[in-house]
């Protein structure tokens, strides 16, 4: 789906394309890339490269083509691995053509889209649109990462009732969405850190530069934070649970011990051999005693060692 922007005063939907306006294309069909190469005549491995969902956020030149992908954070609507990652979002500049291509239906553009019109102001060139969308992709990786923080409180939360292998899925689950956050989040850095030198900056850009320098900073300060907590977790929970299992072994192997020597007192009252007390009644009663006697004796011993 394409749709054509005029950004002069505010963002005003177009019914057709027109020099310097923002074309927005989202989960492109056949026509959009038949319209974006043929018309607008941009290369095709530049599409290829942004359909790429593990393409790392760079930039790159072609014969005045400027080409920039930039990784986003995205939540998948089904039930998945990583239920939070990122994707590429590919930016095509080149003198009066300006291009935003995404794969996938992100509620970031969409919120970009209104926060832009209610701001009814616009953007001053394709320079400063280009900070704004890094600027609410990193407002965006805080806003997921507050949501990852919950889901790690509430994780937590129901493992301090019981240890639980789904709520422990779960925190694997978020360990991978972050590393998947932590890793775009430096590549965007870096990214910007390249841009700010390559792309003709006014003075008006340089402080929406350093805006995004924060946010990108705090985003990625707050994804280590988070990582590190989670990591910690995962290694508490870990030694936990191999405490648990060392007690239950604990217990089980006292219990068998205590339990051998009734079993061997019977096995030598029971070997086939004369021992005097075939014929009289207090045989069994005498075996049972001391049976009973001696479990109760190394029942006592094994409490006092505090093993079962």
């Amino acid at each position: 789906m394409q749709t054509f922007w005029n950004t002069t005063n505010g963002l005003r939907t177009l019914d057709a394309w027109e020099p310097n306006c923002w074309v927005q294309v989202t989960c492109p069909s056949e026509d959009d890339t038949y319209f974006l190469e043929h018309e607008l005549g941009i290369p095709d491995y530049f599409l290829n490269d942004i359909a790429d969902t593990d393409e790392r956020a760079r930039y790159e030149f072609d014969e005045g083509w400027i080409l920039i992908i930039l990784r986003i954070p995205y939540v998948k609507e089904v039930k998945s691995r990583t239920p939070y990652t990122t994707i590429p979002l590919g930016i095509i500049l080149k003198k009066d053509v300006c291009i935003t291509v995404c794969n996938f239906e992100t509620n970031m553009m969409i919120d970009f889209v209104t926060f832009q019109q209610r701001r009814a102001v616009g953007f001053t060139d394709s320079v400063d649109m280009v900070f704004r969308i890094f600027l609410s992709s990193a407002v965006w990786y805080l806003k997921r990462l507050k949501q990852i923080n919950m889901l790690i409180e509430k994780s937590k939360a129901n493992l301090d009732h019981n240890i639980d292998n789904a709520d422990l899925i779960r925190l694997s689950k978020l360990q991978d969405s972050l590393t998947y956050f932590i890793t775009s989040i430096r590549g965007n850095e870096s990214l910007l850190s390249k841009l700010k030198f390559k792309l003709p900056v006014d003075e008006l850009d340089a402080d929406l530069i350093e805006d995004v320098t924060i946010e990108m900073s705090q985003a990625r300060e707050s994804a280590g934070i988070y990582a590190h907590i989670l990591d910690s977790t995962m290694d508490t929970y870990a030694n936990i649970i191999n405490n648990n299992m060392s007690s239950v072994m604990k217990m089980l192997t006292s219990i068998s011990i205590i339990l051998m020597f009734p079993t061997l007192v019977a096995s030598l009252f029971g070997m086939n051999l004369v021992n005097g007390m075939e014929t009289t009644w207090w045989g069994f009663p005498l075996a049972l005693f001391i049976s009973v006697s001696i479990t109760m004796l190394f029942m006592w011993y094994f409490r006092r060692k505090t093993w079962i």
